[in-house]
């Protein structure tokens, strides 16, 4: 049994605790260190009505609990066998050199980090979501690493879909009949196939049926949802997912540029209006950061969030005056507000509301972190399908980063689920502009 003295020591940032109040306990048989500077920041946020104030609440209600145990300053054993205390760090203990501002609340970590790595200097690891900071700590050498759920790298993450050669005649039993049996553990639910013929250059693309253990052809729609054909492969694998309602929630990534939003909402109005499967569409984006008070524009709700909600209504605008669409003589999209059959969510009122029999979209979902996915799929009540659309390369939020925002987390943790669908969106479709800027700038 290892000794008080020899255990690894995690020293914790406040953005690590702000991000995930229960990370103290994530470092089972070792020391979890919190300097008492990073206590005073979280104080800072305490009074905040976002996802950032209650992680901060929490925290202080965690540290709260946990000091009526003992004394922090020695160390309280935790149930997971680890030890929790908090380090006082002494000016006339800090020697850094004088352009080093200790105003700085990141320039307190990093003295705490230095004297506890002069006493411990092969068990001390700095833990931060700050880049700068780990540069720097990592500089002087000693152990840094950042706190997130261990996701895997977003260059090789969960697209969706995978390529896979067949025979001839393995293609034919497949164009002829629909499907093919495959094993079992081959591929994760709902995942899309492109099927190859190994003799020539035919393709068809099949999505994977957890339940049969088979390989089925997708649906293909040439007169289009809405008045939108899908211009592209991702594109008609986000169609065939989205009409398909054993599916209930659908996770489309992809840059800016891909249709994302657009295919999600002509889907929705085809749904509603036409198979009459929905009653209403809800539609929501993260008002940065979540749950950030509106009160400093004029107006209701709806005149609140219509600078937020701009890019939903060019989609929806662009839907109903589409010449090809069903909807071009239903008077654009203010019709459809007005009657009730288009709401908009701010994200800040969803806690505890439950939401049955809508089609909700959540676009902008990978500002969200892994907390705020949670609470926003525990309120999807019977008959709802909920979309995420989001570009995890393209995040506003500085308190998560590709790895460990809400929508990566999502399309990680339920690829294995027949109820979830995902597709990665490849190809800019907004315009030639468009599409080169966002591959090149």
């Amino acid at each position: 049994m290892p000794t008080e003295k020899s255990l690894d020591r995690f020293i914790l940032d406040a953005n690590v605790l702000l991000y995930e109040p229960d990370c103290i306990y994530a470092y089972p048989d070792a020391h979890v260190v919190i300097p008492i500077s990073v206590i005073e920041e979280i104080d800072h946020f305490k009074k905040e009505f976002n996802e950032i104030g209650r992680n901060a609440r929490l925290m202080s209600q965690i540290l709260d609990k946990v000091r009526m145990r003992g004394s922090l300053t020695e160390g309280i054993k935790l149930e997971n066998g680890g030890l929790l205390s908090v380090f006082i760090v002494e000016e006339r203990t800090i020697h850094l050199p004088a352009f080093v501002n200790m105003n700085k609340n990141s320039n307190r970590v990093l003295a705490a980090t230095m004297l506890i790595h002069q006493k411990y200097p092969r068990q001390t690891v700095l833990v931060t979501n700050d880049t700068n900071l780990r540069v720097r700590v990592s500089a002087l050498g000693i152990k840094v690493t950042a706190y997130e759920e261990k996701l895997p790298n977003l260059e090789k993450f969960y697209e969706g879909i995978v390529t896979r050669r067949v025979n001839d005649d393995e293609f034919e039993s497949v164009v002829q009949s629909g499907e093919l049996k495959v094993p079992g553990s081959e591929y994760h639910a709902n995942q899309n196939v492109l099927l190859q013929s190994s003799e020539s250059d035919q393709n068809r693309v099949c999505r994977y049926h957890l339940e049969k253990g088979k390989l089925g052809l997708i649906e293909h729609y040439p007169d289009g949802i809405w008045g939108i054909r899908a211009r592209n492969r991702e594109q008609e694998i986000a169609l065939d997912l989205l009409m398909d309602e054993s599916i209930h929630i659908v996770i489309l990534a992809g840059k800016a540029g891909t249709g994302k939003t657009l295919l999600a909402l002509a889907v929705a109005l085809e749904l509603m209006l036409s198979a009459n499967q929905y009653q209403k569409i809800l539609v929501s984006r993260p008002i940065f950061p979540m749950g950030r008070d509106m009160g400093y524009l004029p107006g209701d709700i709806e005149k609140k969030m219509e600078p937020w909600m701009q890019p939903i209504f060019d989609n929806l605008e662009f839907l109903s005056t589409n010449h090809s669409s069903p909807g071009s003589k239903t008077g654009g999209y203010q019709r459809l507000l007005d009657m009730g059959l288009v709401e908009l969510e701010p994200l800040t009122y969803i806690r505890g509301r439950s939401i049955p029999h809508r089609f909700m979209i959540v676009d902008e979902a990978q500002n969200l972190t892994p907390h705020e996915i949670k609470t926003i799929v525990t309120r999807v009540g019977t008959g709802t399908k909920l979309v995420l659309t989001g570009d995890p390369y393209q995040i506003d939020n500085p308190y998560v980063d590709a790895g460990s925002n809400g929508l990566s987390h999502v399309i990680e943790k339920f690829q294995n689920y027949s109820l979830s669908g995902h597709v990665n969106l490849i190809h800019g479709v907004r315009s030639k502009l468009a599409e080169l800027a966002s591959n090149v700038l």
